[in-house]
């Protein structure tokens, strides 16, 4: 295998290893991630409407995507905010979501 090949996967390990990757989470794994957690929330328990947004990023060179409160309540025709909460995915910074729910009416 050439040298070249090794590079990628080797940039990567490092990164996340080193702290680098700039996941935003309660909790981080460097090696892999799944984490879903409350931000707000209202006394509104009818909340009968979902929707999510999210913002993707690749061998944490790329990113892109809109992973905002108002992306997430025009996905899930929210007009009244129940509550937001935030999921984030990553593996070896290889491939990283990081999503809004917003849940409502």
């Amino acid at each position: 295998m050439s040298a070249r090949l090794l590079l990628l996967p080797a940039i990567g390990l490092l990164l996340a290893l080193s702290g680098c990757m700039g996941e935003a989470s309660p909790v981080i794994g460097r090696i892999y991630a799944d984490v879903q957690y409350g931000m707000f929330a209202t006394t509104a328990v009818d909340a009968t409407k979902r929707g999510e947004a999210c913002a993707k990023a690749i061998l944490t060179l790329f990113a892109f995507g809109d992973a905002t409160v108002t992306a997430a309540k025009a996905n899930g025709g929210i007009h009244q905010v129940a509550a937001v909460e935030h999921s984030s995915f990553n593996v070896l910074g290889i491939y990283s979501t990081w999503c809004t729910i917003v849940r409502g009416n």
